[in-house]
């Protein structure tokens, strides 16, 4: 079954709090997502280290009841 996008983005806020996560299904089917994930957590890390970041907060469930994410981090502008 798939995952409903609001339980992608409560998985993402509960391991990442201060993200703005925003997510959207890409086929109309719940099963193939994009999800941005701004985070100041982010700042200096390298994108394979942002991305690590919000696997580890999805909790090892990227291809299996999560089947496709598209992901795109960043750290938001500095003002």
């Amino acid at each position: 079954m798939p995952m409903a996008a609001d339980e992608i983005e409560a998985l993402i806020k509960s391991g990442i709090p201060d993200a703005r996560v925003e997510i959207t299904d890409l086929a109309g089917d719940g099963d193939h997502y994009a999800a941005r994930v701004v985070s100041p957590s982010f700042r200096g890390l390298p994108r394979v280290r942002q991305h690590q970041a919000v696997y580890a907060a999805l909790g090892g469930r990227m291809g299996g009841v999560l089947h496709a994410l598209q992901l795109t981090t960043e750290a938001p502008a500095e003002e």
